[in-house]
């Protein structure tokens, strides 16, 4: 692996607000400079989440003030169409959308079939629209966390547990088919380190049958696991003996601080890299390894970090790469990282957003994990607060 430096022409310019924020009203950017300023302080972030907790326990009339929050910030809306209007404006900046139904925490076999038919809709969204490049699901939204554990344990299953997999697994076949037959393309997503073997497996079944003539099924490589850019060169040397394309989207990982407390408490190694460094070390090496191979991998880089996508652009540029180049995409979650997003979007880049829906007492777990993310993660709050008063510093002083 190579590292940038000062003699690199970079390519894209990450520090201009005036195109991150282009969108934002001035009273829009006025209430997420509020909000993120919130989101800085850890103590004021771990109260919130806990009053909201209860407040929704005790059934207190809450969710207005969820919704004009952190709801809005980071959510398109509670249905899919919604999103509309989301999808319009990313639109007009050149950024895809992509649909994320972020309902958690369901373990009924009804709601597992209602998630896999919202799934569906997602699919059938994107495959007649021009700026919703990619689909995705969470394996355990339509499966049991407990069942798929099990199963990577390979411990027996009863009669009742076999039933359920073999649901499961024709509930991922059926998602994956309609995204060949509808031409679009679908990631799955990554989870815990302890159901994300068995999840891996499924994701190469379905990438064998049908990447066979592009990547339509993408699975997930967490970097900031020790064997994850070991296993993603392994999975290029199977795609490649059995004839298919390989789809990956590089991320670091979300759970690292539930990956360490198990660990912990379970006596075994900790699959994470001790270092940050280590991890970003393994993430641009795993850039590295997919643009030399292009011609049988397709990525998305789902990063919010800024050296991470410099790097990759870089790279491109040295390998003679287009930007546009459509086997190529950056991904940042909405609300998140618009430096990035709208500047990589603006030099010519493939850029999407996550976009998240669902009902909000549904998503609530997905909103309080961003919340947190965003104070655990080193400088991120920081970074955006001071992106977005930086922005309506330039607006007051009326530059250009």
């Amino acid at each position: 692996m190579t590292y940038l430096s000062p003699k690199d022409h970079i390519p894209v310019f990450f520090e201009d607000t005036s195109v991150a924020f282009a969108s934002k009203s001035d009273d829009s950017l006025r209430k997420t400079y509020w909000l993120f300023s919130l989101m800085n302080q850890a103590r004021v972030v771990n109260l919130g989440t806990f009053f909201i907790k209860l407040a929704l326990k005790l059934n207190l009339p809450i969710k207005n003030l969820i919704r004009i929050t952190i709801f809005e910030q980071f959510c398109g809306g509670e249905t899919i169409n919604d999103c509309d209007d989301t999808i319009a404006m990313l639109g007009n900046s050149g950024i895809g959308t992509i649909l994320d139904y972020s309902v958690e925490g369901e373990e009924s076999e009804t709601s597992f079939e209602t998630t896999a038919a919202e799934i569906l809709k997602t699919i059938d969204k994107a495959s007649v629209s021009d700026t919703i490049p990619f689909s995705v699901f969470k394996v355990t939204g339509i499966a049991s966390a407990e069942l798929l554990e099990k199963i990577q344990r390979d411990e027996h299953l009863s009669e009742q547990e076999q039933n359920a997999y073999t649901l499961v697994r024709q509930r991922i076949e059926r998602l994956c088919r309609y995204a060949r037959e509808k031409d679009v393309r679908i990631f799955i997503d990554a989870e815990e380190s302890w159901i994300q073997g068995v999840i891996d497996d499924l994701a190469y079944e379905m990438m064998q049958k049908y990447n066979k003539e592009k990547a339509i099924v993408y699975n997930t490589y967490q970097l900031y696991r020790h064997e994850t850019l070991d296993a993603l060169k392994t999975a290029f040397l199977m795609a490649r003996q059995k004839g298919y394309f390989l789809g990956g989207k590089l991320v670091r990982g979300a759970y690292m601080e539930k990956e360490q407390l198990r660990a912990r408490e379970n006596e075994y190694f900790n699959p994470i890299h001790a270092t940050k460094e280590a991890t970003d070390k393994d993430y641009n090496s795993a850039i590295d390894f997919c643009l030399d191979h292009l011609e049988h991998i397709s990525i998305c880089l789902g990063t919010h970090n800024e050296y991470s996508s410099q790097y990759c652009a870089l790279k491109m540029k040295k390998l003679r790469i287009s930007q546009n180049d459509n086997r190529i995409w950056f991904a940042q979650l909405l609300g998140m990282s618009d430096n990035i997003s709208f500047n990589l979007a603006k030099a010519g880049y493939n850029v999407a957003k996550y976009v998240p829906y669902g009902p909000i007492d549904a998503v609530l777990p997905y909103l309080i994990r961003r919340a947190e993310e965003n104070t655990s993660i080193a400088g991120q709050s920081s970074r955006e607060f001071l992106l977005v008063k930086s922005e309506l510093k330039r607006r007051r002083s009326g530059s250009l």
